[in-house]
Order: C-alpha cells, then structure tokens, then sequence
C-alpha cells in the first residue's frame, strides 16, 4: 500500500500552474512521472503523488524538473484564468477509476499515434533516401550515356572523314590509271600500221574456217567403246597379330576372351516386364553404358547408375558396365556395392590379357579405393599393386601408381591416408 503524499505546495497565474512534490529522500532514478491534460502522478516507492486536475492542461507544453529533492511542474493551462482549486474532490472513487482509465486510454493513445508518425516520418526519410539515390543514380547513367554518345558520334565522324579520304584515294588513282592507258593506247595506234586484207585473202579464210569445222563435226561421230564386263574383287584380311613375343605368346586365352566378349553381345536378356514401356534403341545395352557415361560425365551419378542396372538386367556378361557402375557408388560412398561391382567386373574380365588390361586396372584401382575408404588398408594396397601389374602396357600409368604406392607406404597417419585416398578417389573415377 503505497503512501500518499499530501505536503506538496502550488502556486498559479492565469497561464501556468507551479506544483512542487518533495521526494522524502528517495533517488532521482526511482522516480516514475505520467501525466496527461487532466491527471498527474509521480511514483516514488513507497510514496505516490496523484492530482485529479480541476481544469485541463496542455501536456505537451508542460514541463518537470527533478533535482534537490524536489520534483518541480510546470503546467501550461488550456484557459487563461485562474483557478480556485487545484484538484477535485476525489471522495467518489468511481469517479476517480474512469478518470484514472480515462487517462491511461489517452496515454495509449497518445503513444500508438507517436509510433504511427514516427514509422512514418521513417518511411518517408527512406523513401527520400531512395529517390535521391535514384536520382542520382539516374544523373550518373544520364552521363555516362551522354559519355558513350559523345565518343559513338566522334568515333563516326572519325569514320566517316576515313571512309570520304579513302574514296578520294581511289577516284585519284582511277583516273592516273585511265590517263596512263589513254596514252598507252595512243602510243599504239600511232606505231601501228593499218593492214586491209584483200578479196583472195578473205576468200581463202573462209575455206580454212569450213575445213576445220567439217573436222571437228567428224570427230564428234567416232563409235564409243562398249562397256565393260562385270567382274569379282577378291579380297582378303591380315589375320591379326597380338603385340606379345612368340615365347610369352598367349593366343589360346585371347581367342577365350574374344570368344567370350561375342557372346555377352549375343546374350541379351529381351524378356524382362521392365522393357515394355522401353523404346527398342532404350533396350541396347550399349546404348545405355553410353547413356550413363554421359550422366557420369554430368555428375548424375544416382540416374547414371539406374542406366548401367537396367543394362545389366539386359546383359550380365559385360565387365565394363560393372565397372563404371563401381565408379559411381564411389562418388556416392556406396563403398560395400562399389566392392562388389568391381568383383564383378574382374570375375567378368578373365582370362587376363592385354585386351582387357586396361579394364582390369581401373577395376583393381576402383576396389583398393574402396576398401581404403573402409580403413582396410592392406587389402586396398593389394588391389593397388594387382592393377600396377596390370598396367605394365601403360608407362605412365604405372610411374603415376607407383609413386603414389611409395607415397602411401610411408605414411604413418590413417588420417594422411584417409585424405590421399579421398583425393584419388576423385582423379581415378
């Protein structure tokens, strides 16, 4: 229950009303004033100070002033006149309720229209801002157009008298050029002599001239050749040589290898549900592989392997689609599938020769990346040096992995490694 003060002083003149509140010693930060044309409060803890005015006020005018103890108000009054008594009786406190309510909806009120105008006085400051900086922005492109027209004019002018110099050349030395051959011709037609042929001379032309003509009509009649008989052209192909030594010659596997590429052509599966709804170039499997490489190349690697499965439902026998299949589930860490692809693949790409040396080598790489993606260095390691095995037929190839080999070997970090093989992953696929 706060205490109410009731030794506070006023003074008047028929403009202003001089109210002086003692603040009983309490701190100036601690002091809480709300007012309004027709209520006035001062909050101090414990002490409250509340004068129901007998007449209003103007609140914007009106002034407090704190300090010494004292808080000192300074009102402007609405009427010029003087008052008889600075409050009403406040007995009636419904009265004072709806007076006290009457003043707070004010205050809200007052307050909501502050904000509205402040937000608005803020909008219109931005759009301000805004339109001079349009403005300018404007005046620098008005300028800089004005720039760009004024060198466009220039450049043409500039071309124009280039164009008007080069005419004027060309007209100059046309006419040296037609003097020089009007006194050439002159010079000719004065050391030339006219010759008139006579009638026998005229007459022996003309024979001449009908001779020859007669010639050439019988040269036109001369038979044409009959045409030639029809015929066979035997041909016939170099059988093919490997590029292997006759003492380290592995013609009976190759032969096998061949032989098995020709028939994984012929084994195409064309009884599967899925080929239904499939265009008869979409149920190529070489023309999927093609259609996958080109998703991997684009970094679609979950549309790149659907095209290398359904592939592989058509044909099961084609080592490189499991291998490129390998590739993208080691973009995507499908480490587990990326194994079991590769395996595939070099289960597919026996028996080892140098036709499919360099399958087996990409195959290899792709397993020993995988498992050293899953911590299983050793066995990654031997993947990697079946593939530098297999890679003797490419120089550089090889110096590339046994460098990276060596590099491995050394290390004694398993972060090291695991960085290394992350990086490599990313070349080799």
């Amino acid at each position: 229950m706060p205490l109410i003060v009731k030794d506070y002083t006023w003074t008047q003149t028929e403009m202003i009303v001089y109210i002086n509140v003692p603040l009983k010693g309490v701190k100036v930060g601690k002091v809480d004033i709300f007012s309004t044309d027709e209520y006035l409060k001062v909050h101090f803890p414990p002490f409250l100070f509340e004068a129901f005015l007998s007449e209003p006020i103007d609140d914007d005018k009106s002034t407090a002033k704190i300090g010494n103890g004292v808080a000192v108000f300074t009102l402007q009054k609405k009427k010029e006149r003087l008052w008889e008594h600075l409050v009403i009786n406040n007995n009636d406190k419904d009265k004072s309720r709806e007076i006290r309510e009457r003043a707070l909806l004010k205050a809200q009120e007052k307050l909501a229209a502050e904000s509205k105008a402040k937000a608005t006085k803020t909008q219109e400051e931005r759009k301000y801002a805004l339109e001079t900086m349009m403005k300018l922005e404007e005046e620098g492109r008005a300028k800089i157009q004005k720039m760009k027209d004024d060198e466009c004019e220039k450049a043409t002018a500039q071309l124009e008298a280039w164009k008007l110099k080069q005419r004027q050349i060309a007209e100059e030395e046309a006419q040296l050029k037609l003097q020089s051959q009007r006194i050439k011709v002159d010079k000719q037609s004065k050391s030339e002599k006219i010759h008139v042929p006579r009638t026998s001379d005229q007459c022996k032309v003309k024979h001449d001239q009908k001779n020859s003509v007669q010639s050439i009509s019988k040269k036109k009649q001369v038979d044409l050749p009959a045409p030639r008989s029809t015929g066979n052209i035997q041909i016939k192909f170099t059988p093919r040589v490997f590029p292997t030594a006759l003492r380290e010659s592995r013609v009976p596997e190759e032969e096998e290898w061949l032989q098995k590429q020709a028939e994984a052509r012929r084994a195409i599966n064309v009884n599967l549900a899925e080929l239904k709804d499939l265009t008869e170039e979409e149920r190529n499997p070489d023309w999927l592989k093609e259609k996958g490489d080109k998703l991997f190349a684009t970094g679609n690697y979950l549309a790149a392997i659907n095209a290398y499965s359904l592939a592989i439902k058509l044909n099961r026998k084609i080592p490189t689609i499991y291998s490129n299949r390998s590739a993208c589930h080691l973009k995507l860490r499908n480490l587990h599938k990326a194994i079991e692809d590769s395996s595939w693949a070099l289960d597919l790409l026996t028996p080892p020769v140098a036709g499919n040396a360099g399958a087996r080598t990409r195959a290899h790489v792709r397993r020993g990346t995988a498992f050293c993606e899953l911590e299983l260095y050793t066995e990654g390691l031997c993947n990697i040096n079946k593939g530098i095995s297999q890679a003797i037929w490419l120089p550089l190839a090889l110096s590339i992995l046994v460098l990276d080999l060596i590099v491995i070997h050394t290390w004694t970090s398993e972060m090291q490694k695991r960085e290394y093989f992350a990086q490599y992953t990313a070349s080799q696929c």
